[in-house]
């Protein structure tokens, strides 16, 4: 008895990995280049990528994710003039701030500002991010307000005890699919003067 129910745990748990496992094999990334790694972060450089943005009055993270994400997802899943869809990518931008939040999907690299479908909401932009040398610290689990400024004060303090000048806002980096149980990535960057 105990056997059976062993195996019948262990199968399970098999078919729920496997395919969030190939879900992830297959979502691209968008590209970065680690130039250096801090004990608690690392310096990485961004070329510029063709984003899908929306703006909202949105001030904490559960109000961003739950309306943002809705408007950009319906855009991605057909909600355009062409009725396509385009695939997923990661991670998903979020900066929340007290005037205007915004929340951007990195759209997939074979598309850019001319060959990409124009939204049917009006309210969403498409862009091309300005290159940046950002910090990044990453966590994981379920990310909530309390850990995005958990983590942004961390990043703050370890940045000032080396002396590395940062700009704007810390933005929230979300890697993984809302399902995706084990393993999730989460980071918060931040803009900072390199040379």
């Amino acid at each position: 008895m105990k056997i059976s129910l062993l195996i019948s745990a262990l199968v399970t748990a098999v078919l729920l990995i496997i395919p969030i496992y190939f879900t992830m094999a297959k979502t691209e990334t968008q590209p970065y280049k680690v130039l250096k790694k801090e004990k608690d972060f690392e310096i990485r450089f961004y070329p510029s990528a063709t984003m899908a943005t929306v703006s909202l009055d949105a001030k904490s993270y559960k109000e961003l994710s739950s309306s943002g994400f809705k408007k950009l997802a319906s855009f991605i899943f057909g909600g355009n003039q062409s009725n396509k869809s385009i695939a997923m990518t990661s991670p998903v931008h979020m900066d929340i701030n007290n005037f205007k939040s915004t929340m951007s999907f990195v759209m997939p690299s074979e598309y850019n500002k001319d060959n990409l479908p124009k939204p049917n909401n009006s309210e969403i932009k498409i862009e091309n991010s300005a290159e940046e040398y950002v910090a990044a610290i990453q966590f994981g689990g379920y990310a909530n307000d309390a850990d995005l400024k958990k983590y942004a004060e961390k990043l703050e303090d370890a940045l000032k005890a080396n002396k590395i000048e940062y700009l704007g806002n810390f933005r929230f980096l979300g890697y993984s699919a809302p399902y995706q149980l084990l393993n999730r990535r989460n980071e918060i960057i931040v803009k900072i003067q390199w040379k």
